[in-house]
Order: structure tokens, then sequence, then C-alpha cells
């Protein structure tokens, strides 16, 4: 994996979770396709359309996938059925090495932060489990936010947490509505490839 680093010094570093830090995304997939399934999709789920809605809150996620399809649902209950699902197959999942380890470089000598479109005790788990826990002291998620991604709210709050000026942020992403936020923050942004292409 080749990832493109600008450059220049920053004072802190910001990570998505799924699909940038742990290679989560296959895994939601299988998740959301189960959960959908449930609730009247007929076929299998679109994987563009899944992974165009990368970082986007789970509840959102539920509503936008029932809207392209026209299913009528209520998106807490499918929400809560995906989890349930994603958190049985969580243990399946691998860390993204080449981005772990310059998380782990960067947390000993500048903030890094998480801020993922996840619910907050899905993402302590994967932190826990893929033992990256103890390098983030800063965790943010929708709970924490009026607008989700790909609205700035979580990297804005992310790098308040942090101590940081959001323009001396450094956001992973492999998303777009995650990149999009990023740039609305007025963060730069690396892109992490989420799939072989």
């Amino acid at each position: 994996m080749k990832l493109e680093i600008p450059p220049d010094n920053f004072s802190g570093y910001i990570f998505d979770l799924d699909g940038t830090l742990i290679d989560t995304m296959p895994l939601h997939y299988r998740a959301w396709d189960e959960a959908m399934r449930r609730v009247g999709l007929t076929c299998a789920l679109d994987e563009e359309l899944f992974y165009s809605l990368g970082g986007v809150p789970t509840r959102q996620v539920a509503e936008m996938i029932a809207a392209h399809y026209g299913l009528t649902i209520d998106p807490f209950a499918v929400f809560e059925h995906k989890e349930a699902i994603f958190g049985d197959l969580q243990t399946d999942a691998k860390v993204i090495e080449p981005v772990a380890k310059i998380a782990r470089q960067m947390a000993l000598t500048h903030p890094v932060s998480i801020a993922s479109g996840g619910p907050r005790h899905i993402v302590r788990r994967s932190l826990e489990l893929s033992g990256l826990a103890a390098l983030f002291q800063v965790v943010v998620t929708p709970e924490d936010v009026a607008h989700g991604k790909p609205a700035p709210d979580m990297f804005l709050l992310a790098a308040k947490r942090m101590g940081v000026p959001a323009e001396q942020c450094l956001v992973f992403e492999d998303a777009e509505p995650g990149m999009r936020a990023a740039e609305a923050a007025g963060m730069r942004w690396v892109r992490v490839p989420s799939r072989k292409r």
C-alpha cells in the first residue's frame, strides 16, 4: 500500500477507523447485506453504494440504503440488527499495518485521535481487539456531534480535544464523505485505499 503523505509538519493526526486503521469494511458489508435482506432487500447489496457511504453515521446509512432500494424501514431497528451481526464478525478484522505503523510512530511525539462514523461501543471494541486502543486518548463518534461526516464537526471536535488548530491536523481517510469532511474542516488528508481495485 502506497500512501501519499504531504511533506509538511503537522501538529496532530486524525484517523478514521473502519477501512483506514482496521480492515473492517468487508465485514460491515456482510452485516449490512444481511440486515437489509431481513427488511426486504431481494438482491445483493450494491458494493459501490456501500463503499460510497463510508464514514457516514450508521443510522443514516440505513436510511440511505433503504431510500436507494425503495424500502420502508425502521432505521433504528436495522441499525441495531446490523451492529449485532457485525459484533459477531468483529474478531475477524485485521489491522491495516501501513496506517497503524504511522499512528504508532506519530503517537510517540504528537497527539493522535480517532474520528469514526461507527457507534462508540463498536469503535471502542474494535480498538481493543486490534491492540490500538492505548494510542488514542481522543475518540470522536457521531454521538459527540450534531452532524456526522461529510460535515466537518467530528474532525473539528477531534482537533479541539487534541488541542491542535484544525489547519495543523492531517486526516487519514478511506472514503469520500470523510475526505469531504476533512476539507470542510480546513484539514489536509491522506487517502487510504479501502479496496483492491
